[in-house]
């Protein structure tokens, strides 16, 4: 009862800290970019940059530009040659190892300054929830967050690995008791005997919270079914809270709906290797609290200039509801207006809130229709709505050069429940996409492309895809759409 009580009251201390910047951003975000550039100063990149001449927003703009991390890269690669103050001070603790969509593996600088936020940002999405919920009772069981090993490679000085395995050995002493799997079973580099090691730990276990990337997490709880015959909430009873990331839970929810056999709250958080971006704070919520505590400072191009190279570069005093921008951050790291690659839409200006609308690479525009990943998820959750119909997974691709007749977005989709009728379920997908993309409905209707093709996937066919290629589980993600043909090809071979 005590411990109860002391939760509870260390969800409203956070609480009330936290409103000072949610109710002053524009002090907050000053505060970061002043920090900013008076620590970098004497850094490689700061005196390249003219760091001691920048006063203000106006004064960064002229003398940083956006960079991406093929233009970083050069900096990058000092650092990990072991050299000191290039992009920050002194040398980064980590390097966070990730996958590239054009650039191979990147890896991201994590400072002894950042760590804190990443770690720090998940603390209080939680207690968040507690404070909102009144649910403390979440941490008198077990929790598991499905990860990447938390092994380790020292690469001139610096320990290198995937964010989640990073992350891994900063999980605070009050969790360490009651985290799950074992070190050990943490460390297994193959996921698929990961996944049965960590069920055979947590079987017999009073698991709480559970948290991941919604397709791995949905791998744990099917296995777990498969062998106890059983839905997951009587597996774990007590199971009450499931935390996630990585991509849009709106296509999986039928599917966890199914497997966990009764509704249940869940957090959506936004963590990637370069920040700590956004979290769910308040329970029921679509949208997520833009973190401004976290020494990052944003920058936004309206995604309509950034395809035309227009690079108007606007601050949170700039932007208004219901428009996709590209974020662009710089933070205490060492990444100065990078382009993290995803686009954001705000959908609150008091306090500032966002939902991820997708990858600026992550697009279809074969014929100047430039679908990009909210639409087609947004487009297929209304199509799925009242029906029994499920999707496991799904990508969507173009078909420029069909053997006949004209050009069209095909869809391959590895359902759980298929649809009566294919061709039905087909037509209503593509009337939710024309009404979401007024470009494809105008090539619709103006005979350039016929509507979308469903193909189906087998069972399981997209884990045997994404191990073949070497990125079953962890952090790892199918990209939901792409301008070409390279990761449906390899599907059909």
């Amino acid at each position: 009862m005590i411990l109860k009580i002391l939760i509870k009251l260390f969800a409203l201390v956070q609480h009330y800290k936290n409103s000072f910047w949610i109710k002053n951003p524009h002090k907050a975000q000053q505060r970061t970019f002043n920090y900013l550039i008076q620590s970098a100063k004497k850094t490689v990149f700061g005196k390249d940059h003219n760091f001691d001449k920048i006063l203000n927003h106006e004064d960064f703009v002229k003398n940083v530009p956006i960079r991406d991390y093929e233009k970083i890269k050069l900096y990058i690669e000092k650092v990990r040659k072991g050299e000191p103050n290039i992009l920050w001070t002194g040398k980064p603790l980590y390097f966070s190892k990730t996958s590239g969509t054009t650039s191979g593996v990147k890896y991201i600088p994590i400072s002894k300054e950042s760590i804190s936020t990443h770690i720090n940002s998940a603390r209080d999405a939680i207690l968040s929830f507690i404070f909102y919920s009144g649910n403390a009772e979440i941490f008198f069981g077990k929790q598991i967050f499905l990860q990447g090993s938390p092994t380790l490679e020292i690469i001139n000085g610096i320990k290198t690995g995937r964010l989640s395995g990073i992350v891994a050995h900063h999980v605070p002493k009050y969790l360490q008791r009651s985290r799950m799997p074992t070190w050990n079973t943490n460390c297994i580099e193959d996921w698929e005997k990961k996944v049965e090691k960590i069920i055979e730990e947590t079987l017999v276990e009073n698991m709480t919270i559970i948290g991941g990337i919604p397709p791995w997490v949905q791998m744990y709880f099917e296995k777990i079914k498969q062998k106890t015959n059983m839905p997951i909430s009587k597996v774990f009873r007590n199971f009450s809270l499931f935390i996630y990331g990585g991509v849009n839970f709106e296509p999986y929810r039928n599917i966890f709906k199914g497997l966990i056999g009764k509704k249940i709250d869940t957090i959506e958080l936004y963590p990637a290797s370069e920040g700590f971006f956004a979290y769910q704070d308040e329970p029921g919520r679509e949208d997520l609290l833009l973190v401004l505590n976290n020494k990052i400072f944003y920058e936004f191009v309206e995604l309509g200039d950034f395809k035309k190279k227009k690079f108007k570069r606007l601050t949170l005093k700039d932007v208004i509801i219901n428009n996709d921008y590209v974020m662009i951050v710089s933070t205490n790291a060492g990444l100065w207006a990078y382009n993290v690659g995803d686009t954001i839409r705000f959908t609150s200006l008091k306090p500032f809130r966002i939902q991820v609308t997708g990858r600026v690479k992550h697009f279809i525009s074969a014929f100047g229709e430039h679908v990009i990943g909210k639409e087609v998820e947004t487009a297929l959750n209304r199509t799925l709505k009242n029906t029994s119909v499920k999707v496991v997974e799904f990508t969507v691709a173009p078909q420029n050069n069909p053997k006949s007749g004209l050009p069209y977005h095909e869809w391959f989709i590895e359902f759980n429940n298929p649809p009566e009728s294919l061709s039905s379920f087909s037509k209503k997908l593509d009337e939710s996409m024309q009404e979401e993309n007024i470009y494809y409905k105008d090539l619709i209707s103006g005979k350039i492309l016929k509507p979308l093709v469903i193909r189906k996937v087998i069972k399981n066919g997209f884990n045997i895809y994404m191990k073949k290629i070497g990125k079953l589980g962890g952090q790892n993600k199918l990209p939901r759409l792409s301008n070409d043909r390279s990761i449906v090809n390899k599907l059909l071979n």
